[in-house]
């Protein structure tokens, strides 16, 4: 006897450690669900009056109608609006499941079938990626495979919040999703990147936070597919799958998420359309049609209170040798509560009447599945009307604060899943030769967005190019050691190895044996299955516009790389390869939002430039905003010219004017100045002999740079050089010679000792008198301080200033377009032009530098020559901002920049090199009034400014050719243009 009881006790015991070991923890679930009513609101008793006030004011037929959900077009004729319409009268529908069409006419559809309905309608949608995956004009979310590479669930449960603030603008109240299918075949032809990844836990926290994301905010969430359609190589939509795998390991991996869900209120389920033979042995039975895994599993053994909902009925998995009518008959038997999709409304409903009579099924119990509908249509507010409100639906849908959660997401779901010998992110941008190839699509954003950290040569190949044309592509690419490849043309199922061709990967594997390639995935992970490992890989499991941006910066360190792949993809690449990868601080780029600033107001600046350049104060030009590192605003406006012969981008190179003075001389200075080569409290005598026995001898170089030195404002020199109007023969030629070979411009050459001269005539210029009883100099502004400071740089470092800061500056920071004379190094249709200058040089000036002294001097002068777009601007000043330091390298020291850039004198607003605000509160001087006082930069006479803001980490760019034709057009000064600008953004700060 005792024998007996120890070994029914030892039964007992394994029954429990099986259950525990699959999950399977009945006991603690039991204490939970049996209470556990999902459908019930706070306000229980005004819940429960409600529906049962409708429950009695309508029929048993006119009940039975709420069972049913029809599918819905706002893109279709007004014959299938007949036809809705008459089910909603007529057939008393429970709602409408939307598919195609757009917001603002899926509105106004639904704002109608509410309006002619006796009972308020659920509407759905079936958007697992937003409400665009369904209708036009909306911003999408990633796919479910990209969120499964996210290292935390917080920003998923901001989508299902977000997707949720959607489908309440939209009059909706449930989305079928999330998808908690455990993806563990690769093969899956129809959930793939619908799934979050293959491991349970790993789903079911995916899938847990975008269920509460959406139910927390008042949309009902749907888990499928039910049971488990994460191994199947079918697709429901076309045939009835199978599903070989034991009960046992059915309930331990596919139901796990749902196990989770379920304990955290999960509202509803939708059950697939699959066989499975070990839970329903009736040969091709639907487990949609299955009283066992309907009834059995999911309510009674799973203790699921919520909503179950059969997936479209008007699938072929289903219907097999059922008409439609009878597909919902039998899936209601089964236990179903909603009969999604029905194509055969009035049929259906007769076929229940029947059953009912003839005993098959209950009044009683469908009228208890109506009860639980209403009690879920309360639950989601629709015991109160409320229409649709249509006005810029769109707009507001389509909000700011979605954009910026929709590049979060994508962010850092970015996998990098090798990187040998941590090449990336990629450094030492002056040592490197690049190159970028797209195969097989468009990857323009991609490549573009590699254009903004380094020079690039780019090249494209169709998938699966034959041997001749890879032969000719891998001659090209020679010459570079660097290559980045972005496969693009990735299809999303297995067909044909994901649209990748084997040729192709054939070809990256020997280009990579021999170059350092870095592939890009565009695409589903799984395509790479068949790849040989490659050294540096990055997935980014979708190919838009986000995602195309997004990977260049981390590839070149302006973000972070955080993801991890959620599905195994070969030996080698398994689930959870990849993690965090320290970025280097380069500037990112995003939306104001993503600093806190506000687009809406920044938008103030595209009508202040549309009216400056209505009005003639300049042709075109480029606005840039800065804020913690990353670009958030940068827009290109007008023309070249007033004949609008070509429009401004982002990347138009322009005129920097004085900006040279800051950009390009003081930062030598200041490099020198923080490797100990001068001192600042020092003359200039001393680095710079030519002017010993000069009345420039004993000039302080803090005085020079602070504009307190003496030095007259301006030397026209070149009116030494004309006569009468005319170039005097002795200095100009329309032709090149021996020793006529510095380019003034195009067609006009000067002597070759021409710059000799004009420095002999700056040396042996007279200095202003000191003011009476003073024994320091006043301020005057004069473009000579940087023909001196520009001889000090050249006389310390035995190199042309070019030279010295293409080789210490603008080349290992990537600014390939930063330069003087733009005509030596790229095309002169990438630069604005600026003056038609009739007094001097005759001609048009465009690609040679606007300043006549500079030009004399051959383009390449202390106080001006440099040219550069918005973006090369943005990079130097962050290098201000960051004390010196840019993507981990230290260029200047922190001190140094500190102390060049603050207020220097009580004589004047400036710094040293650097213009600042007027330090009377309220006035900005050249910036914005409110800007603070300690933020620095400098203004361009052909009509540029930059601004550096330290105490808001903040970076304002303007850049335009006010002077084109004519530099006398001074609208951008009189109308302080720039300085209202530069006001805007700080409007835009002010929360």
């Amino acid at each position: 006897m005792r024998v007996k009881v120890w070994a029914v006790l030892l039964g007992l015991v394994v029954i429990f450690q099986s259950d525990a070991l699959m999950g399977w923890e009945k006991s603690k679930l039991d204490s939970k669900l049996d209470e556990k009513d999902p459908l019930l609101t706070e306000n229980q008793g005004r819940q429960m009056e409600w529906v049962d006030s409708v429950f009695e004011t309508n029929s048993f037929e006119e009940r039975l109608g709420q069972l049913f959900m029809v599918a819905a077009y706002s893109n279709k004729d007004e014959k299938h609006t007949a036809e809705i319409s008459k089910l909603v009268t007529e057939q008393n529908i429970g709602g409408l499941i939307f598919f195609q069409g757009g917001p603002v006419r899926q509105a106004n559809l639904t704002n109608y079938y509410q309006s002619i309905s006796k009972m308020p309608l659920f509407i759905a949608m079936d958007a697992e990626w937003g409400v665009n995956m369904r209708l036009d004009s909306i911003i999408g979310f990633p796919k479910a495979m990209t969120l499964g590479a996210l290292p935390d669930e917080d920003l998923i449960y901001e989508m299902g919040k977000e997707i949720a603030y959607q489908f309440k603008e939209l009059g909706m109240h449930i989305n079928f999703a999330p998808v908690v299918d455990v993806n563990s075949n690769p093969n899956n032809p129809v959930i793939g990147y619908r799934a979050f990844g293959e491991e349970k836990h790993l789903v079911a926290r995916k899938s847990l936070a975008y269920m509460k994301g959406l139910q927390d905010n008042g949309v009902m969430a749907n888990a499928k597919h039910f049971p488990g359609h994460g191994d199947t190589e079918a697709d429901s939509h076309y045939t009835l799958p199978v599903i070989k795998h034991s009960e046992t390991r059915i309930k331990d991996i596919d139901l796990y998420p749902y196990r989770e869900l379920i304990e955290n209120d999960l509202m509803s389920v939708m059950v697939a359309h699959l066989h499975v033979p070990s839970m329903d042995s009736e040969t091709n039975k639907a487990t949609t049609l299955s009283r066992y895994v309907v009834t059995d599993l999911l309510k009674n053994e799973m203790n699921f209170k919520g909503l179950v909902f059969t997936d479209a009925l008007n699938m072929k998995g289903v219907l097999n040798n059922l008409k439609p009518g009878e597909v919902d008959f039998n899936a209601l038997l089964a236990g179903n509560d909603v009969l999604l999709y029905s194509q055969d409304v009035p049929k259906a409903k007769a076929l229940i009447l029947q059953a009912i009579s003839e005993g098959k099924i209950s009044q009683e119990e469908v009228d208890e599945k109506i009860r639980r509908i209403l009690k879920a249509k309360f639950w989601a507010g629709l015991d109160q009307k409320k229409p649709i409100e249509t006005y810029k639906l769109a707009e507001r849908i389509n909000r700011p604060e979605a954009a910026l959660l929709v590049e979060k997401l994508y962010e850092r779901s970015i996998t990098v899943t090798s990187n040998k010998d941590n090449l990336l992110p990629l450094k030492h941008l002056d040592m490197q030769h690049f190159a970028s190839l797209t195969i097989g699509g468009d990857g323009a954003a991609f490549q573009k967005k590699l254009d903004k950290y380094a020079k690039f040569d780019h090249f494209d190949i169709s998938k699966g190019s034959d041997e001749g044309s890879l032969n000719d592509l891998a001659s090209k690419l020679k010459e570079y050691p660097t290559i980045i490849i972005g496969m693009m043309g990735i299809t999303n199922t297995p067909k044909r190895n994901f649209g990748v061709s084997m040729s192709d990967f054939e070809f990256i594997k020997k280009l990579s044996e021999e170059k350092d390639v870095i592939l890009v995935v565009f695409g589903s992970a799984y395509s790479i299955k068949s790849l040989p490992e490659i050294s540096h890989n990055i997935v980014a499991f979708e190919n838009n516009t986000i995602t195309q941006n997004l990977v260049p910066e981390i590839i070149f360190g302006a973000r972070d790389a955080h993801g991890l792949l959620p599905v195994s993809v070969n030996l080698t690449l398994r689930q959870g390869t990849g993690g965090y990868l320290e970025g280097l601080g380069r500037l990112a780029y995003s939306i104001p939002e993503s600093q806190g600033l506000d687009s809406r107001k920044l938008a103030k600046i595209d009508t202040i430039m549309a009216n400056s350049i209505a009005k003639k104060a300049f042709p075109g030009g480029v606005v840039l905003v800065a804020k913690d590192g990353q670009v958030v605003f940068e827009k290109a406006y007008g023309y070249y010219d007033y004949n609008k012969s070509k429009p401004v981008s982002t990347e138009t190179v322009y005129d920097l004017a004085s900006i040279t003075k800051i950009l390009a001389t003081t930062q030598a200075v200041m490099f020198l100045e923080s490797r100990g080569m001068i001192d600042m409290d020092k003359p200039i005598g001393r680095y710079v002999p030519e002017l010993r026995n000069t009345n420039k001898e004993h000039l302080i170089l803090k005085d020079i740079l602070a504009h307190e030195a003496g030095l007259v404002a301006f030397m026209p020199h070149y009116a030494k050089t004309v006569e009468a109007g005319q170039w005097k023969p002795e200095y100009y030629k329309a032709v090149a010679e021996q020793s006529f070979s510095l380019p003034v411009s195009n067609d006009m050459f000067a002597m070759n000792s021409l710059r000799d001269s004009i420095w002999a005539w700056t040396v042996n210029s007279e200095l202003r008198k000191p003011e009476h009883n003073k024994r320091k100099y006043s301020y005057v502004y004069s473009d000579l301080t940087m023909y001196l400071m520009q001889a000090l740089v050249e006389e310390l470092t035995n190199q042309p200033l070019d030279e010295f800061l293409e080789q210490n500056l603008y080349g290992p920071l990537g600014l390939y377009t930063m330069t003087f004379n733009p005509v030596n190094k790229y095309s002169i249709d990438l630069v604005a032009p600026t003056e038609d200058d009739v007094a001097f040089r005759k001609r048009q000036i465009q690609g040679y530098v606007h300043d006549p002294g500079a030009a004399m001097y051959g383009g390449i002068a202390g106080h001006a020559g440099l040219f550069g777009k918005a973006n090369d601007l943005a990079v130097m000043m962050q290098l201000m901002l960051n004390g010196g330091k840019y993507a981990d390298v230290e260029f200047i020291d922190e001190e140094t920049v500190h102390e060049f850039t603050k207020r220097q004198s009580t004589q004047s607003r400036r710094g040293w090199g650097w213009d600042k605000p007027e330090p009377e509160k309220g006035k900005g001087g050249s910036a914005g009034d409110l800007a603070p006082k300690s933020t620095f930069g400098h203004t361009g006479f052909t009509g540029t400014c930059v601004w550096a803001d330290p105490e808001n980490d903040l970076i304002y760019v303007f850049l335009s050719n006010r002077v084109h034709p004519y530099a006398e057009n001074n609208i951008l000064l009189k109308d302080r243009i720039r300085q209202e600008i530069h006001d805007v953004i700080y409007q835009a700060m002010d929360k």
